[in-house]
Parts: structure tokens; sequence; C-alpha cells
């Protein structure tokens, strides 16, 4: 029956839109190692398949590939279910008008969510732990009509922990392997919702920024990042790293699929106070209008001079070889481009370190707060001091292989983020940051934003709490020399790493850099081009024509 009643939505689809060989002509399911939004959002209204069909293909491509790339900590036991109602409110004219009715979505597995799956940052200290209520922006996801599909692994508690924890791993989910290379490095911290998104094991991901968490492992595996302003996105029943840096934002295949996640989880919430600096309050712009083909005319878009001050990382390399030819196309495209552009605060901000000292005292007050707010607390953690004791005598956490050395600096210094210490490192590093950094030079040359490779976008945003774009760029050529990590676990280069190139700009300046990206995209095309190594076979027609059992 339910067939029936999907072949009459179909029909009623194709004469609706005047297709006239649909009859004869049979729907192109899109490959889901690249299907954007409009296109499942397609197919779901045309009834050729349902969200119960898209969440057990999503889950049979998890299975297929997380043995491999450990990107996915949980999948939600509920999802089918959940897909099920979607499915029935679709056929009942109930469906929520919101394009993400039906589809499914990873979270970092630091978004707390009141359901059946955990919350861990990574940590078995933090499994079973249950939060009071959902997060703010998995609520505003499931009043979206989104299904919460699972949890992505990251680096554990969102690379804070110390030293021989290398990007992407963490106790509970082990390590997280990039798709492209062999043994390729991710990045972190948000690297199992990078993973995952960039080899269709959703539709898209929320990831959390610190220091470079969602654009750098964007960059590492071809997709779009967006890291929006501090504020933009609440960060309620987030675990957290540092209340004055974090944000969440999301992590898709297209500019555009990242551009209707943020309408979405963009807004004031009351629960995180530094929403209320949001100039848009509950109602955040249309980001996918922003979206325009010519987003480039008339941009002014600087490149920084002194780039090489800043920490230098080798997966830049192969966007550096094609920067200028990069620059071109962005004047083509009727941009202005703005040579030599200066930041002065960048070399005392290297040279003093005092962003380890701000993010460490934020973490040893702000962990007390998420810890707090837990209906269920099964090992009693709340404070940083007892969540090192349970790490250092519990022996999956892998101590001392895995150190917890940041914890150990942070406790030592024997101040909070409310000392006047703290303080004095914090407007320290902010006045060098913004006055002498990325703001005060885009309002010193009148510029929509600083175009730079990605990893150095990420650099020079983070201590402001400024919004960062990335888009795919290129790959690493095949002669490419094998780099290994630190610890000597994961390769950082090889032939086929993707990179990307990044967009900084102003406060919630994020409408311009969707301009921005969404117009660089559609030029070069670039993420199609660059393919993974490894990737799942499972698609929607194997489970709509029956080919697939679960």
């Amino acid at each position: 029956m339910l067939a029936g009643i999907l072949g009459s939505i179909a029909q009623a689809a194709c004469s609706f839109l005047a297709l006239t060989t649909c009859a004869s002509t049979p729907f192109e399911f899109p490959s889901l190692l690249d299907a954007t939004l409009d296109e499942l959002r397609f197919g779901l209204d045309s009834g050729s398949f349902t969200s119960v069909d898209l969440v057990r293909a999503y889950i049979a491509r998890i299975d297929e590939v997380n043995g491999l790339l450990h990107a996915v900590n949980e999948i939600n036991p509920d999802a089918i279910s959940i897909a099920s109602s979607k499915d029935r409110e679709r056929l009942s004219g109930t469906a929520l008008p919101s394009p993400l009715h039906g589809i499914p979505i990873l979270l970092k597995d630091n978004i707390a969510t009141d359901d059946n799956l955990n919350n861990t940052a990574g940590s078995y200290a933090l499994l079973g732990a249950k939060a009071k209520e959902d997060s703010t922006v998995a609520a505003k996801l499931r009043k979206s009509g989104a299904i919460i599909l699972g949890k992505a692994n990251l680096s554990q508690w969102a690379g804070m922990r110390g030293a021989n924890v290398s990007e992407g791993w963490s106790a509970y989910g082990g390590q997280t392997t990039g798709a492209y290379f062999p043994g390729h490095e991710p990045s972190g911290s948000s690297s199992g919702s990078a993973v995952a998104s960039s080899v269709g094991l959703a539709w898209a991901s929320l990831g959390t920024e610190t220091t470079g968490s969602i654009v750098d492992p964007a960059h590492l595996n071809n997709i779009v990042g967006i890291k929006p302003t501090v504020g933009l996105t609440s960060r309620y029943l987030v675990v957290p790293i540092s209340e004055h840096q974090d944000t969440v934002g999301p992590m898709a295949r297209t500019v555009k699929d990242a551009a209707y996640l943020l309408s979405v989880i963009a807004g004031s919430d009351p629960k995180d106070n530094y929403t209320s600096a949001s100039p848009f309050g509950e109602k955040p712009p249309n980001y996918v209008a922003a979206c325009k083909k010519m987003g480039l005319k008339g941009k002014r878009l600087g490149v920084l001079k002194n780039i090489l001050d800043l920490h230098k990382h080798v997966t830049s390399e192969p966007a550096f070889a094609v920067f200028n030819e990069t620059l071109e196309i962005l004047r083509a495209a009727g941009a202005e481009i703005v040579e030599d552009v200066y930041f002065p605060g960048i070399k005392p901000i290297v040279g003093h370190g005092w962003a380890g000292r701000v993010t460490g005292q934020d973490f040893l007050t702000d962990l007390p707060r998420y810890l707090a707010n837990l209906k269920t607390n099964p090992n009693n953690i709340t404070t940083l001091a007892e969540l090192r004791d349970f790490t250092q005598d519990y022996p999956a956490e892998g101590f001392p292989n895995r150190a917890t050395q940041s914890w150990d600096r942070v406790l030592s210094r024997g101040y909070n983020n409310t000392s006047p210490e703290w303080w004095s490192n914090y407007t320290t590093q902010l006045y060098y940051a913004s006055t002498l950094g990325l703001p005060g030079a885009l309002r010193n040359h009148s510029l929509d934003a600083m175009v730079m490779p990605t990893m150095f976008a990420s650099q020079v945003a983070a201590m402001t709490g400024t919004p960062v774009i990335t888009v795919p760029l290129g790959r690493a050529p095949d002669d490419t020399p094998v780099q290994q990590d630190e610890y000597g676990t994961m390769n950082l280069t090889g032939p086929n790493q993707p990179f990307g190139l990044g967009f900084a700009g102003d406060y919630f300046s994020e409408e311009t850099l969707i301009e921005i990206a969404y117009s660089f995209e559609q030029i070069t095309v670039m993420r199609n081009r660059v393919l993974p190594l490894i990737q799942p076979t499972t698609e929607l027609e194997d489970v709509v024509d029956g080919r697939l059992e679960l």
C-alpha cells in the first residue's frame, strides 16, 4: 500500500513540474558521495525515496567504511523510527516547511542531545552521562525536522588533553582517518564530522571550533566548513574549551548546503549570553540567499604580506603553489585584490604564547559548568582535576602513552578566567590579534575579507572570534612525498591530499563570506575533481530496489 501511495505522489510531482517524459524516464538517484540538499529534497518530495530509505542507506555506508575511518562514534538507535515519522508527516501533508525536514545529519560527539545517544567528547569519562536537555543547536535541528543520525568522532576533548594525542584520536572512538590517501591524518578536532561529510555518511555534519577545528579538517577532507562568529550560534550544552573562542558551525560538501545548515542553527539564545552580541537576534539572515554566482564582483580581498610569520603547516604547501593562479581567478570574477596587507600583531602573538593561557584557563572554568548541567553523571566528575585523575586511572584512556600535559599545565597555574592574570593575558592577546590583526586590517583597508590558505585563515581568526569559510581548492600532485605527523602514527601529506582556500572576515560577516565562497566554488568546482581513495558503495537505489537488507 505504501508503495502505491508513494507512486501516486511521484506522479503528482511529475504533473506539477510538467515533466512530460516522467513516465518513460526513470528517476536518477543522486550519488550519496556528492548529493546536495536540493537533490535529496527533490527525491523526498517527489516520492522517489523516503527518509527511511535515506537513513538506511547512510547507516549501510557507515557500516561499510567505519571500521577503517572511525568517523562515527554512534548511530542513533531511533533514527529509522524518527525517519518513519517524518515520512508519515510528508504523506499526510503535515511536514514542516523547512528544507531539512527528514534529512539525516551527524553531530560532533561534544554536542549534547537528550536522547539515546551518548555525548562523550571522545572520553569514557562521559560515557553514560546525560544532559538535562538538548543542546540549543540540536533542539533547532529537531525543530527544523532534521534527523539526528548519530555522533561523529573527534580529537578527544576537542583537542584539549595533552601530548602524543594525534589529531582525530579519541579513547572512545579510536583514530579517525581521512579517506584520500593511506594513513591520511584528518586534522582536528572536528575530524569525524569532516570525514563523514566528505564520503557521504550523512548529508552534512556539525562541528565545533576553538582554533581551526572546523575549517582545518574541512580543508584536509575536501569539503566546505564555516566557522561562524563567536555568538552567532549557541554553545549551550556543548562540551567547552573556551567561552571566548568556541563556536558551532556546519561542515558540508557545498557552500549552499553549509548555508542551509547555518541558517537553521544561527540565532540568539538566552542560555548563551555571548549570542546577545549578534546584531540579528533570533532571526539570522537567509544565508542561502547569499549564494550568488556573481558574489565576487566588486569584493575587496586582502592578501597577507607577513603570512609566514604565522605557524606554517605542510598541508598548506600545495595551496601556496597555486595561490597566484587563484588570485587571478578571483580577479577575473570581478574581485579587487589588495596585496601586501600587513598584520603587525602576528609576531608578538606567536612569540609570547598567550593563547594557551587564555583557552586553558577558560577550560578550567567552563568545563565544570557543563558538568553541572548533567542529569546523569556516572563517574561523578565535576572538575578538571577529577577528570585528570579519572583519565590517568582508567586503562582505556591510554595514559601514559596518551598524556594529559595540557591539563597538567592548566592546573599548575593556580588561577581561572576570573583572575587579573588571566584578564591581562586575554586583553593583551586581543589587542594584538584585533587592533593589530584581522579586524583592524579589514577596516583600515576597507576589505570584505582576507584570502589565504585555510590553515592560516583559521589562525588569524581564532583569537578574535571572527568568521572563516573554507572551500575546496585542489589536490596535491601524485609525486607529493609522504610526511608523517610528529608522533609517527599518521601521514600529514601524500598524493591526492586535498587542500582548501580560506576567506576570513569581520564580525558577523557570514553573508559576505558565503557570497564570496559560493561564487569561487561555482567557478572552480574543485571538490568534484578530487576523489577519495576509500568510499562506500551503497547507494539509495540499493535500498529502494530492495538490494540492501539490514
